[in-house]
C-alpha cells in the first residue's frame, strides 16, 4: 500500500506540471492542477496514511 500511495503522489505531481505543456487554455491548465493537487492529497491523506496507521508502534 506505501508503493501504491507513493506512485499516486508522484502521478498526481506529474499531472500538475506536465498539465501546463499540454493544453494552451488557463481554464485547461488550471483542471489539471486541481486534479494533480487533489490525486497527491489522496495518495497522502487516503493511502500512505491508512497505510501507516495499519502498523503504526502504538497498536502493538
Amino acid at each position: 500500500m506505501k508503493i501504491v500511495g507513493l506512485l499516486l503522489i508522484i502521478a498526481g505531481w506529474i499531472v500538475a506540471v506536465v498539465g501546463p505543456l499540454i493544453t494552451p487554455s488557463t481554464s485547461g491548465r488550471m483542471a489539471l492542477a486541481l486534479i494533480g493537487i487533489a490525486l497527491s492529497i489522496f495518495g497522502i491523506l487516503g493511502v500512505l496514511n491508512k497505510a501507516h496507521l495499519k502498523h503504526a508502534l502504538w497498536k502493538g
